[in-house]
């Protein structure tokens, strides 16, 4: 069984695929100073809840935007996952899509992954647009190479600075409001905020279509993608797996397993 780890911004995912179906999944904070001790203990109390052993686990794949996490995850896969894992990024490993941007460096490990696994399912061009701290748009050619996208701010980073900056406004829970006129202090933010959102959507994968120049699929994912491709059309297909299914058909490429 392959052990595959996302380790974003704000939560670090860890999955277990028997084959190509997926038997466990786990998050935590994500956490630069948690050792690889720390991550083995928590980490096999899950699994043995799930009926896993340490032992199933044959290969792992590690994916990171966060620097400081990569020594102790690839720890913990050495020492109590009896391995070196595969590094997305590292020389040598295959990922399926070309980065063809003008500085290809710099473009982050899960970015890469989405897009490929999403050409993978769905074919190409496409649009994937994943909800995580940063909400980013990536564009993905009908060869499966990376053509560039959009950064923008996540939906509860938003909300956090709306709640930090303005001193009479409360926090607020992410919901899609019944009408976009709000009659409270609480409704207007969460209008603000989800349509808002809902608009920006709309708004730039319209502008990508348009520069493009021809159609492209929407593929959404991320926690939220579901409360949002529900109030708009512009959003053809979620998948709440899309990172972590990407690691694993990037191993049994690159292990050709």
């Amino acid at each position: 069984m392959l052990l595959a780890i996302d380790a974003g911004n704000t939560n670090t995912v860890f999955s277990i695929f028997r084959d190509e179906t997926c038997v466990g999944t786990w998050r935590c904070a994500t956490n630069g100073k948690r050792t690889a001790d720390e991550y083995a203990v928590w980490l096999s109390q899950l699994m043995e809840l799930q009926g896993l052993k340490r032992s199933d686990i044959t290969g792992s794949i590690i994916a990171t935007v966060v620097p400081d996490t990569r020594f102790n995850l690839i720890q913990l896969c050495r020492r109590y996952f009896d391995g070196y894992p595969l590094m997305i990024g590292e020389e040598g490993v295959d990922i399926g899509t070309k980065p063809l941007v003008d500085k290809p460096q710099e473009v982050g490990a899960d970015r890469l992954v989405n897009s490929f696994a999403a050409h993978e399912r769905f074919g190409g061009p496409l649009v994937v647009i994943d909800f995580g701290t940063a909400t980013t748009f990536d564009v993905v050619d009908s060869d499966g190479n990376y053509r560039g996208g959009v950064i923008a701010p996540g939906i509860n980073l938003s909300l956090e600075a709306l709640y930090m900056a303005a001193a009479a406004l409360p926090r607020v829970d992410i919901k899609a409001p019944p009408q976009v006129i709000g009659r409270d202090t609480v409704s207007c933010m969460q209008s603000g905020v989800f349509w808002g959102y809902v608009a920006m959507i709309e708004g730039l994968v319209r502008r990508i279509q348009t520069e493009y120049g021809e159609p492209l699929k929407v593929i959404a994912t991320g926690g939220l993608a579901p409360l949002f491709a529900e109030a708009t059309d512009t959003i053809d297909h979620t998948d709440g797996m899309l990172t972590l299914r990407g690691l694993m058909l990037i191993y049994r490429r690159n292990r050709k397993v």
